[in-house]
C-alpha cells in the first residue's frame, strides 16, 4: 500500500487545510470544492486527509459499512442486529471522470432480476464511500448527470437505484471533496451551491516557501515511509484534535447575535436561497469546536463567510469568486451582538479557528479600471499604426438558440440533439459492450419466442444474454462553438465593435450554459491567429475578447482557413464533438489578390465537409451590400443580423439556424 504524503507536511495552503479539517469535524458542513491552478497540492492534501480520520466501526460482512451501534434498517445486506462490530480505517474513494452511472450508484443483475425476480445488487462507489471521503478530481469535467446523482446523494445521505421496477436504497453519507482547474471550465451555479465550502489555491510566490515545497517533496519521493515517520507526531496530534472537536461539537452554542450576523452577511452579499445561511452556521460552529470553544465568536462568522460565500455570490460565470472584505467587516460590525460572551480563544492549530484567514483575492469580475478608455465621441484611441485600442463590450443579452442539425453522439450538453445515456427513449438495439440501460419490452419480445425451446417449465422468463436489448435515448449534446471574429478596421468604424463584442459575449454566456467547448479565431491586417484554442473555459474566451484590438485590412480568407485548420486538429482529438462555426463579420474582404474569390473558396471547404455555420451580419448604415449573406451561402449556413440574434427579437428567426430548406 502506498504511503500517503502527510497532511501536516503540506506547506502553506492554510485555507485549504482548514476547510478540509472543518468537514472532518462536522461532515454536515457539506464538503469542499477546491479551485486552483495545476500543481498546487490540491489532490495531495485531499488524499492526506483520509489518514487523519478516526477509524469507523462496521458490521462484519456488510458491503454498505453499516454502523453496528445503529445499523441502517433498509440496508440491502440487512437486517442487522445491533451489537459489536469490527474497526477499519475510514476510506477515501476516488470517482474517475470517465466513470459510468452504474459504477457510481451500483448495478443490478438484469438477468437474475428478470428470470428469478430477485434484487441482485452490486454496490457502487457511493456505497464504498459511506462514512468516509468521496473525492472527485477535476469535478468540472464530470458529466452533468453524474454530478447530479452525486450531489443528490450527498444532500439526502442515501442513494436510490430505480431500474425497470426494481428499487434499491442504501445509506450514503460521506465527506464530498471536489478539485478543479477553472481554466478547464466551470461548474453550473446550482451545482456550485451544493458544495458547502470553497477555497481558491495558488502556488506561493515566496522563494523560501517554494524551496521548502520542493525539499519536502523530494524527501518524500526518496523514502515515503521514513518521511511519514518524521511527521507521525504532528499527524497524531491533529487526529486527536479532530476527535476532541467532534466530541465538543454538540456543546457549541450558536447565539442569536452570531445568527443575526450570519443572516445579515448573506443578505448583504445577495446570495440566493437559504443554503448559505445554514452552511455558514454549521461552519462557524465547527470553527468554534476546532478552536476548543463552546461559543461562536464574530471571528468564526467572518471566517465562515470567507469559506462559504465566494462561490455563491457570483452573478454570472465571468465574475471572479471572492468577497469584499471591507464590506464584510462593516456588516459584521453593524450587526455585532451583545448577548454572546467573549471567552478565551482555544488552542491554535493548522489553520486554527478564529485566526486571521489568508488574504482574499477580492472581487475581480467587475473591475474595469484597466480597460482602455474611449476618446471623444466614444471612438477608441489608436495605440499604434493601423491599430486601435480594444473597445468595451456592450451589455450582453439572451440569444436565440443556435444548434447543429441532425443527431450527434458527442459529450452530454444542452445544445444539439444527440444519442445519449439519458433522455427520452426512442428505440432499442443490441448492446455494444456492457448493458447500461435495459429496454424491458424489447428484451421480453426477443426472449418470448424461445421459451418452449429453452425448456421453460415455471413462471419465470428464461432470458439469455442474446435477448438483452439496450434502450436508445435521445438527449442533448455540447458542441464546439468556434468563433471567427473580424477585427479589421471596417468593423471598428461607426462604433460597431462594442456591439459586436457584446453579441459575442452573449453567445459565450449561452455556450457556458449549454456546456460547450469554445474557441476563438480573429483576423485583421494581413493574417489570422488563434486567440484561444478550443477549451471548456468560457471565462478565458471572454478575457481574450475583452482585450481584442482592431484595425487594418480584412483578410477574411485567412480567418476562414485558420478556423478550418483548428477544426481539423480538434476532430482528431475529439471526433464525436460536432462543431458550430460562428463567423462575426460584415462580409468585406480586402487585401491581397482577389480577396473576395479567395474567401469564397475557403468558405466552400466548410460547406463540402458539412460543417454547421452561421454568419452574424455586422453591417450597418442605410446602404447595405449584403456581403455577409453571400458568405453564409458559400458556407452552406445562414446569416443573422445583430438584432435577429436576440431571443426577444420580433423577427421570425428559426431556432436551428443551420437547417436548410428542403
Amino acid at each position: 500500500m502506498t504511503t500517503p504524503f502527510p497532511f501536516t507536511a503540506v506547506v502553506g495552503q492554510d485555507d485549504l487545510r482548514l476547510a478540509l479539517l472543518l468537514n472532518a469535524v462536522s461532515p454536515a458542513v457539506g464538503g469542499v470544492l477546491v479551485r486552483g491552478e495545476k500543481g498546487t497540492a490540491k489532490s495531495t492534501a485531499v488524499r492526506a486527509l483520509s489518514a487523519l480520520l478516526p477509524e469507523v466501526a462496521v458490521v462484519p460482512g456488510c458491503r454498505f459499512s453499516c454502523d453496528p451501534a445503529a445499523p441502517d434498517p433498509g440496508c440491502p445486506d440487512g437486517p442487522h442486529e445491533p451489537g459489536a462490530g469490527t474497526a477499519r480505517p475510514a476510506r477515501m474513494v476516488e470517482l474517475p471522470v470517465g466513470a459510468s452511472e452504474d459504477r457510481l450508484v451500483g448495478a443490478l443483475d438484469i438477468e437474475r432480476a428478470l428470470a428469478e425476480g430477485v434484487k441482485a445488487f452490486e454496490p457502487g462507489l457511493l456505497a464504498d464511500a459511506h462514512r468516509g471521503i468521496l473525492y472527485v478530481d477535476e469535478v468540472n469535467l464530470l458529466h452533468d448527470h453524474l454530478v447530479d446523482l452525486l450531489l443528490d446523494a450527498a444532500a439526502m445521505g442515501a442513494s436510490y437505484v430505480e431500474r425497470e421496477g426494481v428499487s434499491v436504497r442504501h445509506a450514503a453519507r460521506f465527506l464530498l471533496v471536489g478539485t478543479m482547474n477553472p481554466e478547464e471550465g466551470e461548474l453550473r451555479p446550482q451545482l456550485l451551491d451544493r458544495f458547502g465550502l470553497t477555497v481558491e489555491v495558488a502556488a506561493s510566490r515566496e522563494p523560501e516557501q517554494r524551496v521548502e515545497v520542493v525539499r519536502r517533496r523530494l524527501a518524500y519521493e526518496d523514502d515515503p515511509a521514513a518521511f511519514a515517520a518524521r511527521w507521525a507526531d504532528e499527524e497524531a496530534a491533529v487526529r486527536q484534535r479532530i476527535v476532541a472537536a467532534r466530541r465538543l461539537l454538540p456543546q457549541v452554542r450558536l447565539g442569536d447575535g452570531a445568527l443575526r450576523q450570519i443572516a445579515a452577511t448573506c443578505a448583504a452579499f445577495e446570495v440566493d436561497g437559504m443554503r448559505a445561511d445554514i452552511v455558514m452556521a454549521r461552519t462557524a460552529t465547527a470553527l468554534a469546536a476546532w478552536a476548543g470553544r463552546t461559543d461562536v465568536l464574530a471571528e468564526d462568522v467572518r471566517q465562515a463567510a470567507l469559506l462559504a460565500l465566494p462561490h455563491r455570490r457570483r452573478r454570472n460565470p465571468f465574475d471572479a469568486p471572492g468577497l469584499d472584505e471591507d464590506k464584510l467587516d462593516q456588516t459584521l460590525e453593524e450587526f455585532s451582538g451583545e448577548d454572546d460572551e467573549d471567552p478565551d480563544p482555544g488552542p491554535d492549530g493548522p489553520g486554527g479557528g478564529g485566526g486571521e484567514p489568508a488574504p482574499d483575492s477580492g472581487p475581480q469580475g467587475g473591475d474595469t479600471a484597466a480597460r482602455p478608455e474611449a476618446g471623444e465621441g466614444g471612438e477608441p484611441q489608436p495605440s499604434g499604426a493601423g491599430e486601435q485600442s480594444a473597445a468595451r463590450a456592450a451589455e450582453p443579452f439572451r440569444t436565440r438558440v443556435l444548434s447543429v442539425p441532425g443527431i450527434g453522439e458527442g459529450a452530454a450538453g444542452r445544445r444539439s440533439r444527440a444519442r445519449t445515456e439519458h433522455g427520452r427513449t426512442t428505440g432499442a438495439r443490441r448492446p455494444q459492450g456492457a448493458l447500461t440501460k435495459l429496454h424491458l419490452a424489447a428484451t421480453v419480445r426477443a426472449a418470448a419466442p424461445h421459451q418452449r425451446a429453452r425448456g421453460r417449465s415455471g413462471p419465470g422468463l428464461v432470458v439469455r444474454r442474446d435477448d438483452l436489448r439496450q434502450a436508445t435515448r435521445e438527449g442533448r449534446e455540447g458542441n464546439l462553438v468556434l468563433f471567427v471574429v473580424d477585427a479589421s478596421g471596417s468593423m471598428a468604424a461607426r462604433q460597431r465593435m462594442s456591439a459586436v463584442k457584446g453579441a459575442v459575449l452573449s453567445l459565450l454566456l449561452d455556450a457556458y450554459q449549454r456546456r460547450d467547448k469554445v474557441g476563438l479565431v480573429t483576423f485583421r491586417g494581413t493574417s489570422a491567429e488563434v486567440a484561444l484554442p478550443p477549451t471548456s473555459s468560457v471565462d478565458a474566451a471572454a478575457a481574450r475578447l475583452e482585450s481584442l484590438p482592431t484595425g487594418g485590412r480584412t483578410p477574411l480568407a485567412a480567418g476562414l482557413l485558420k478556423a478550418h485548420d483548428v477544426l481539423r486538429v480538434e476532430r482528431l482529438r475529439d471526433a464525436a464533438r460536432r462543431p458550430l462555426v460562428v463567423v462575426v463579420t460584415d462580409g468585406r474582404a480586402t487585401g491581397g489578390p482577389e480577396p473576395v474569390a479567395l474567401a469564397g473558396r475557403a468558405a466552400r471547404l466548410f460547406a463540402a465537409e458539412g460543417v454547421a455555420s452561421v454568419v452574424v451580419d455586422c453591417e450597418s448604415g442605410p446602404v447595405r451590400l449584403g456581403l455577409a449573406g453571400q458568405l453564409a451561402a458559400e458556407l452552406g449556413g445562414t446569416a443573422v443580423t445583430l438584432d435577429e440574434l436576440r431571443a426577444d427579437s420580433i423577427a421570425g428567426l428559426v431556432k436551428d439556424v443551420t437547417r436548410r430548406a428542403a
